[in-house]
């Protein structure tokens, strides 16, 4: 089973002022962290993400509006991802329970992906087992998607 392990920022954390001594501390305790993963066979893919130049789409009514970031009004916004392989969604909480914690409150939300076999009323056998690599060209899927 994977797993979206989403960061939420902490509240009352700037990080474009530069990293106080508890943020340094936070971020060698996520690298310790990770690193656990890494050797447990757990970790897939993380990354932090920038809240600067960011852009929303708004889709209504067939009408696309892009809305420029920084986007201060967001009480919660993603502010950075990993990607998990465990057993079950209690393997999961396991591993969160030991998650470093930012300075401040934050919050982390736990989403399972859609497996294959989870789509199998969408997607024949013959589509899934088709190759393709987004570009219209015979590649491989891509490893953390069923698309």
């Amino acid at each position: 089973m994977r797993v979206m392990v989403l960061g939420k920022a902490a509240e009352g954390v700037d990080v474009s002022a530069g990293p106080t001594p508890e943020m340094l501390e936070a971020f060698k305790a996520m690298d310790e962290f990770t690193e656990e993963l890494v050797k447990a066979g757990v970790f897939v893919a993380a990354a932090g993400l920038k809240n600067d130049g960011a852009k929303r789409i708004l889709f209504e009514d067939g009408r696309r509006t892009v809305i420029d970031g920084p986007f201060a009004e967001t009480r919660e916004l993603v502010a950075g991802f990993s990607i998990w392989e465990v057993k079950d969604m209690d393997e999961a909480l396991a591993w969160l329970s030991r998650y470093p914690a930012m300075p401040g409150k934050s919050e982390v939300e736990l989403r399972p992906f859609y497996e294959a076999e989870d789509l199998a009323d969408f997607i024949t056998p013959e589509e899934l087992a088709s190759a393709r690599d987004g570009g219209g060209r015979a590649g491989e899927r891509g490893k953390l998607g069923v698309a």
